[in-house]
């Protein structure tokens, strides 16, 4: 009897058993060694699904409102994970019982899936590279929905994972100044540690004014909004030059706060953009589309060229995930950034 970690009854976090079927033609069988949820996604859908009146219609790209309310019991919490294949199906090629492997998938003991949905891991790749992927192709979304070019200043709102994967990547491609925001000292210091140059908390800096003053009253160039807080957009709007660029990259809840859109983002004549990696037709379609993103970020997370092993943590063993996702996840966001998981 295997284990996976789902939703219960109460929307709380809990470990099931499960039984594996047999391995069908084209499919691959790995045993997990690690993983980790996607906090904020993963947090909002607990919250809202089971009270939101509105969904999503794909084909009509507008909300509509739900017949019922639905239910997210047995839903499964996690985004990925690294493991050893097992098993092979009949007609499978190209891996081998033994070889390390990535996928998406939520935390279980075992994952079978089809082989062409197998991600390959370089020897060197580390499985905490692995689980910035995913943030690092919303990261990459936004830098590109808010033309960064080499030598622009940006603000980094938010630092999360996503935050945490705009600062590095925002350095990668040329920034002068890579400032951040976050009022979770320890994610301050973390994307420090990682080339951000400076850092602010919201609750205490007038990170607007002072980024005016270090910029000679320019401005940045391009602001990042990771956190999906609508207070934060009021103050990055603050920081933002003159026709500046932002892309909203976090998933926004309910507005329950008073916007002030008069002041510097009427003055100041700036760009905003929502911005979502994996919604296509991309900006700049037919050059660019979802699965170039994903390309692109699994090269830059695969090369090296990013550090993650302080952005995973902490890391806990899978039999008790069910009691660290409720601590780590959904009540003390302040001592994690992304949690991992050890099976």
């Amino acid at each position: 009897m295997f284990k996976e970690l789902r939703v219960n009854h109460e929307s709380m976090p809990q470990l099931f058993d499960y039984s594996e079927k047999p391995v069908e033609d084209g499919q691959v069988r790995v045993q997990s060694l690690f993983g980790a949820p996607k906090h904020g996604t993963e947090l909002t859908i607990i919250k809202t699904l089971n009270t939101e009146t509105d969904y999503y219609d794909e084909e009509a790209h507008i909300f509509k409102k739900k017949d019922k309310l639905g239910s997210i019991e047995g839903w499964g919490l996690g985004n990925m994970w690294v493991g050893e294949i097992m098993e092979l199906g009949a007609g499978v090629s190209g891996f081998s019982v033994g070889e390390r492997v990535a996928g998406y998938g939520h935390l279980a003991s075992t994952h079978t899936v089809k082989a062409e949905l197998l991600l390959k891991m370089p020897e060197s790749m580390t499985w905490q590279e692995v689980m910035c992927y995913d943030p690092m192709q919303f990261a990459l979304g936004g830098l590109r929905d808010a033309h960064l070019r080499i030598g622009d200043t940006v603000l980094i709102s938010g630092l999360g994972a996503i935050g945490q994967m705009a600062a590095q990547a925002a350095k990668l491609a040329g920034a002068s100044l890579v400032a951040v925001t976050d009022p979770i000292e320890l994610r301050r210091k973390i994307a420090l540690e990682n080339g951000a140059d400076m850092a602010f908390d919201p609750l205490v800096d007038d990170f607007g004014l002072e980024l005016r003053k270090y910029t000679n009253n320019n401005g940045v160039d391009v602001v990042i909004e990771t956190s999906g807080n609508y207070m934060a957009v009021e103050q990055c709007i603050r920081a933002l030059g003159y026709m500046g660029n932002m892309a909203l990259v976090g998933w926004f809840k309910e507005n329950k706060v008073q916007l002030n859109w008069g002041h510097e983002g009427h003055f100041n004549q700036q760009n905003i953009f929502f911005s979502r990696a994996c919604s296509d037709i991309n900006r700049d379609y037919p050059r660019w589309d979802f699965p170039r993103i994903c390309r692109e970020s699994w090269k830059i997370v695969s090369s090296g060229r990013i550090k993650a092993e302080n952005i995973i943590l902490p890391v806990v063993d899978f039999s008790e995930s069910d009691k660290a996702y409720e601590k780590y996840v959904m009540k003390n966001p302040e001592e994690s950034i992304k949690m991992g998981v050890r099976f």
